[in-house]
């Protein structure tokens, strides 16, 4: 009976982690490139799985996941670091739609936010894109609540500055918790 259960709560957990894979993909590719970003997605999920009994149920599974994607990203560099071989870390393309001046505002976004340092993109992906909440976000960042606002903040005045100041304010209460 004690198999049953332990076999339930395996496929529970691995049907979680898989629905969250979009998210993860999306950011890895803040972090990396094409198939590195592929490739750190595929660690975090193992990782993830080989230590799902660190996983606290009832606690945030997606926050869990990003923080493993990071300090796999950590490993990654520092493994990069001391090999003769070292790319640059590189942005994803920006996905483009519309007309000719939704394309060239997608790319002048995209620039300025390639500009932006690591740090700064990190916690603006999070709150902005990831949608979570400014707990989280700092939690999986590793820093206060009150130093991610401030990366927050120099984060959207940057991508303002970078783009000439046409930037749309973001909700700055969006995201707080």
């Amino acid at each position: 009976m004690q198999e049953e259960d332990s076999a339930n709560g395996a496929e529970a957990f691995a049907t979680a982690i898989a629905a969250e894979i979009p998210r993860l993909r999306r950011f890895a590719r803040v972090l990396a490139r094409g198939d590195a970003a592929d490739d750190l997605v595929q660690e975090t999920l193992l990782r993830a799985i080989s230590a799902r009994e660190q996983f606290e149920p009832g606690t945030n599974l997606r926050a869990w996941l990003f923080t493993i994607l990071r300090h796999a990203r950590a490993a990654n560099l520092r493994r990069a670091s001391r090999s003769p071989i070292m790319e640059a870390e590189n942005l994803p393309e920006s996905p483009v739609s519309g007309g000719q001046e939704e394309r060239q505002a997608m790319r002048d976004v995209a620039a300025a936010f390639r500009k932006l340092a690591r740090i700064h993109r990190e916690a603006l992906w999070l709150v902005v894109v990831e949608g979570l909440d400014y707990a989280e976000a700092a939690r999986i960042l590793n820093v206060p609540p009150g130093t991610l606002r401030s990366r927050l903040s120099r984060a959207r005045e940057a991508l303002r500055e970078g783009i000439g100041g046409t930037l749309p304010d973001f909700a700055s209460d969006e995201g707080e918790g």
